[in-house]
């Protein structure tokens, strides 16, 4: 990524949200809350989060807490941010891997640990910022209140792996109406928790919010948007399984709220239940990763087919647990009946 001759900076507005709910990892046991926060929340100082605290805007196990808090590992901890003023969009040196460019899209690899857009707790060092250090000109000229140029989809924070973004508006308009029509096909690799008595399976029901926590997702009878996956076992091995998922739609935590209701949690999923006991490695994050994208190139229309390698947390567990590399390389790739193989592949730049 190249650095631009200048820092172009925008003024954007930050309403004041209620984040996700933050599930202290086995790196935070132990620590104090305002010391977990800081260190393992990011994006704000030790004192800010001294002062929501004293505020009451900081919850920890469903109750007001102390800043001296010792939180342990499996905690829940809500966080309202108050209304802030306009904040500025600049540009940051941001590390993602480059599969692919033109002048219309950019396709990258996603490592973990890395928010997409700015967002409440996560005001600096996302990809977006990235995004305007690698090309100012490009995504510049397309920011906007929104703070998400180029952005059509998003992963979650610590999913890691293939994304395309647009660079420049008509290129941005064709890729989400390609996304809206469902024309792009998303599969990922994840490793859940325990085995399963089937090669291939359906899941196919609705997700809408928890109703007994409504910082979740759920599976649910009534209320929720229609989700459909479908998944392809890989391999089994020490209590776990690797998996080849295809979703056919594109609901919050879709994956990972699918294989918790069928009992077999993302491994490292902390929020969804995969941090289970007695296995033999402990993931340090959610181990989902975004595989293949398949979709229309916003200029052609020629469909196009990008594969993101695993990243090296996902590689050691697979390894840990004796596993295949599936995934791990770009050409070692088995025939799959989930993504059509047909598909031109671009090469690696």
């Amino acid at each position: 990524m190249s650095d631009p001759e200048e820092t172009t900076v925008r003024s954007v507005s930050a309403p004041a949200t209620v984040a996700p709910p933050f599930v202290v990892p086995p790196a935070g046991d132990g620590l104090r809350l305002d010391q977990c926060l800081a260190t393992l929340v990011g994006g704000h100082s030790r004192a800010y989060f001294q002062k929501l605290i004293h505020d009451g805007d900081i919850t920890c196990r469903g109750r007001a807490c102390r800043r001296a808090e010792t939180v342990h590992t499996g905690d829940e901890i809500v966080i309202r941010y108050p209304q802030a003023g306009p904040q500025q969009l600049e540009a940051e040196a941001i590390d993602f891997g480059i599969l692919f460019e033109d002048d219309d899209i950019l396709v990258i690899n996603k490592p973990p640990n890395l928010v997409v857009h700015p967002a409440a707790g996560s005001r600096t060092g996302t990809l977006v910022h990235g995004l305007l250090f690698h090309d100012e000109e490009s995504f510049g000229d397309m920011s906007d209140d929104s703070q998400r140029p180029g952005i059509v989809h998003r992963l979650d924070k610590d999913t890691s792996g293939v994304m395309v973004v647009a660079k420049n508006e008509v290129a941005q308009r064709a890729l989400k109406a390609a996304f809206k029509e469902r024309d792009v096909e998303k599969t990922y690799l994840a490793l859940v928790v325990g085995e399963f008595g089937v090669v291939t399976g359906t899941i196919e029901n609705q997700i809408g919010r928890n109703p007994w926590n409504r910082q979740k997702m759920a599976v649910v009878s009534e209320g929720g948007k229609h989700a459909l996956t479908k998944y392809r076992v890989l391999a089994t091995a020490n209590g776990c399984s690797l998996l080849e998922v295809r979703i056919f739609t594109g609901r919050t935590h879709q994956i990972r709220v699918h294989f918790s209701h069928l009992n077999h949690p993302v491994l490292g999923d902390y929020v969804y239940g995969g941090n289970r006991a007695g296995l033999i490695h402990e993931a340090p994050r959610q181990l989902l990763h975004a595989w293949k994208l398949v979709f229309p190139h916003p200029r052609t229309g020629v469909m196009r087919q990008y594969m993101a390698p695993l990243p090296d947390d996902f590689a050691a567990a697979l390894a840990a647990f004796g596993l295949p590399m599936i995934g791990h390389a770009l050409h070692e790739v088995p025939p799959s009946p989930l993504v059509p193989s047909d598909l031109p592949q671009e090469p690696e730049p």
